[in-house]
């Protein structure tokens, strides 16, 4: 059963209002849904009076007319009591009024039927399908732990609001509350509003998520305890096992230097001195790694967001994927995801991008440094047009040319953040993916880029190991945002777009042939 109560605001809690208060009749519209009450039929009270009967100084009657709806037509509104008699009724249609009900019999049927609504759709263990908390695991929960009834009709009365979110409906979720309803004004505001309001009301005791609903695209409200959002504990501490994942990932870098030991990895503990011979490039690559999680530490520290420590996965094809960094606790909205997720790529980029020049441009210091067949610039867009935009005419098919083993060093640590940057899952460019379009969308793109490293993956087995990273360490969902409906801020999306491109133009090969004619074609 639904009320809708044309009367004040004071009203909202209480169906009859203070005797004191009633000093003229008040128009209601009360209406009877289909539900497992009234099964067989829908009837309305058209109108519906309060007034002071003159028999009682301590009684209020209540007086309506039900209408039974005949083809969908109008319901005729009908003339109630007036000073204390009834009228009857001029309609021709089919009606049955009512004697008068007295106010308080209608209230505790009101409260009744109210009180069983809220045990269905609140003690119910039924989720809403489509989780608008994904990366949230399900939990068994104590009902000490559960949000009492209590409190949700506090949250729905006086945390939320006409001003904020008007509440239209509730649903259980897990330990919290999931509410539906309409937004009003900008989503941060209102956010900050209701934020404030549950604080002022429960302390630090939940917390608010202000969320897109997956089922149709329209902003939903969730309030869980702060208890169930505990960090997950690892039975190994974090500092160990990054420190063996670092070991690793030096070894492997090392030896992605030193040609000679590729071909037979068990050699390399018997030719412990050759590791010497691959420490410069271990350290260019390092160098660009260790920036890129810089600039993720100094983007998180500026937005207040916490991340653990990073763990390097070791590679044996180009030396490391790369560094998996938990964020560790919730980040408050997708502009500030954003900045931290495109802080570090940027800075990779940067500095690989500039240690490539300077590859390019200087000699090599013994004279001969590094031959290699020109067609090995054919496997990155962005590679193979620096240099032939620097190397001009040198550089031709079928030629082996000598360059600078730093641009090779740094073409490495370019591969590498191209490959954190793919938008796939948690890594950072599927954390940009979903800062710039939404989860749904973010949801897609990690879709559609495994299915293609799948497919690379029969020709290349890079691409096949960093499948297989994604699909089983980081194919994500994204742990939800406080707030996750305000887009960013358009130079941040410049910003993370410009990101996600660098990591195409080096992963996708040069198409063009280097040759003379290429140049005068055009």
């Amino acid at each position: 059963m639904s009320l809708s109560l044309a009367a004040p605001s004071a009203f909202r809690g209480n169906l009859l209002p203070p005797l004191s208060r009633c000093t003229s009749c008040f128009e209601f519209d009360l209406r009877f849904h289909r539900s497992h009450g009234f099964p067989h039929s829908r009837c309305r009270f058209t109108s519906f009076k309060l007034f002071r009967n003159p028999r009682s100084s301590r009684r209020r009657g209540i007086a309506c007319s039900v209408t039974e709806p005949q083809n969908g037509g109008d319901e005729t509104e009908k003339e109630a009591y007036k000073n204390g008699e009834t009228l009857p009724s001029e309609d021709s249609s089919v009606q049955s009024t009512s004697a008068p009900v007295d106010g308080e019999q209608l209230n505790e049927f009101s409260d009744a039927n109210k009180d069983q609504n809220d045990v269905q759709s609140l003690d119910s263990d039924e989720v809403a399908s489509g989780s608008p908390l994904p990366g949230v695991k399900p939990q068994k929960l104590d009902e000490a732990i559960k949000i009492p009834k209590e409190t949700i009709e506090i949250l729905r009365n006086q945390v939320f609001g006409f001003d904020t979110f008007f509440v239209t409906s509730q649903d259980p979720y897990e330990g919290g509350v999931l509410f539906k309803g309409n937004l009003r004004g900008q989503a941060a505001k209102s956010y900050d509003k209701i934020s404030k309001r549950l604080k002022d009301n429960f302390g630090d005791e939940y917390k608010l998520f202000l969320l897109v609903n997956p089922e149709d695209d329209k902003p939903v409200a969730v309030v869980v305890p702060r208890t169930t959002l505990q960090p997950e504990t690892t039975a190994v501490p974090e500092w160990f096992a990054a420190g063996a994942f670092g070991l690793v990932t030096v070894f492997t870098l090392l030896i992605r230097n030193v040609p000679a030991l590729q071909s037979d990895l068990l050699s390399s503990f018997d030719n412990l001195n050759l590791l010497k011979d691959g420490l410069p490039g271990a350290l260019v690559t390092a160098l660009i790694l260790g920036v890129h999680e810089l600039g993720h530490f100094l983007a998180a520290k500026d937005t207040g967001v916490k991340l653990g420590v990073p763990y390097f996965v070791p590679s044996w094809q180009i030396g490391s994927f790369g560094a998996i960094t938990r964020i560790r606790n919730i980040v408050p909205n997708r502009e500030d995801l954003l900045k931290v997720a495109a802080a570090g790529p940027l800075a990779g980029y940067f500095l690989g991008l500039l240690l490539l020049l300077i590859g390019f441009v200087l000699p090599p210091s013994d004279g001969l440094g590094v031959v290699v067949d020109a067609s090995v610039f054919h496997e990155s867009f962005l590679a193979g047009g620096i240099a032939k935009l620097l190397l001009g005419n040198v550089l031709k098919e079928g030629t082996a040319i000598s360059i600078n083993p730093l641009v090779i060093w740094a073409w490495a640590g370019l591969l590498i953040n191209a490959i954190n940057s793919i938008p796939a899952g948690e890594l950072d460019g599927g954390r940009i993916s979903f800062a710039l379009w939404g989860r749904k969308a973010s949801l897609r793109f990690t879709g559609v880029s495994i299915a293609l490293l799948g497919l690379s993956s029969l020709v290349n087995d890079v691409a096949f190991y960093w499948v297989v990273l994604i699909f089983f360490l980081q194919r994500g969902p994204i742990a939800p945002l406080s707030e996750e409906i305000t887009d960013p801020d358009e130079k941040y999306v410049a910003i993370g777009i410009t990101v996600l491109l660098l990591g195409l133009l080096v992963c996708l090969p040069y198409p063009f042939p280097f040759t003379d004619e290429t140049l005068t074609s055009f």
